[in-house]
């Protein structure tokens, strides 16, 4: 089993930015081992990573499988858990029914892009001026958007909008070729 021993800090990050992502070893006691500072640590300090952009892989310690997707899921859940939840129940019964659905594939990409969509208009909103977003709690968010209401359900409509001209400009058969397409 790893040491507990601390490498000094300056050297670890010098070793982590040669070698790639930080790698996370799971062991069959369910720790999680982080080899580049020789110490276990927690999903508390998995999200800490997260938030701090840090890039990072999570391996089980026999088989090297990437655990990553499956040590994030149990971040969401346990932030779902303990406070004010971000997806609400019909959200989350509409995402399990994609699963196993033709267009499974395209709804993960869908949400994907609209995620990027709204971090690029809260950092454009930031660079109006507004302290970082860290320095901001979900109260001050609230209060914020409240007031920038019209501006956010015209940013909001637009983008929807247009999501919607995309979807019903594709060419019929494009998403099932050699299906054609369904008449009214």
């Amino acid at each position: 089993m790893p040491s507990q021993r601390r490498p000094a800090a300056g050297h670890a990050a010098a070793k982590a930015a040669a070698s790639g992502p930080r790698i996370l070893k799971k062991y069959p006691n369910r720790r999680l081992y982080d080899s580049q500072s020789s110490s276990y640590v927690t999903l508390a300090d998995v999200k800490r990573m997260v938030l701090a952009g840090e890039e990072f892989e999570v391996r089980d310690a026999k088989t090297a499988e990437d655990l990553t997707r499956s040590i994030l899921l149990q971040i969401i859940l346990e932030e779902e858990s303990g406070g004010v939840p971000m997806f609400t129940t019909p959200m989350l019964a509409q995402i399990i029914r994609f699963y196993g659905h033709a267009m499974q594939g395209m709804m993960g990409e869908i949400l994907e892009k609209n995620l990027q969509t709204f971090v690029d208009m809260q950092q454009r909103l930031l660079g109006q001026g507004l302290p970082e977003a860290k320095a901001l709690s979900p109260e001050m968010w609230t209060q914020f958007m409240t007031g920038q209401a019209p501006l956010m359900q015209t940013l909001m409509g637009n983008y929807l909008e247009q999501s919607r001209q995309l979807f019903e400009k594709m060419q019929p058969g494009a998403l099932f070729p050699g299906f054609p397409p369904r008449k009214p």
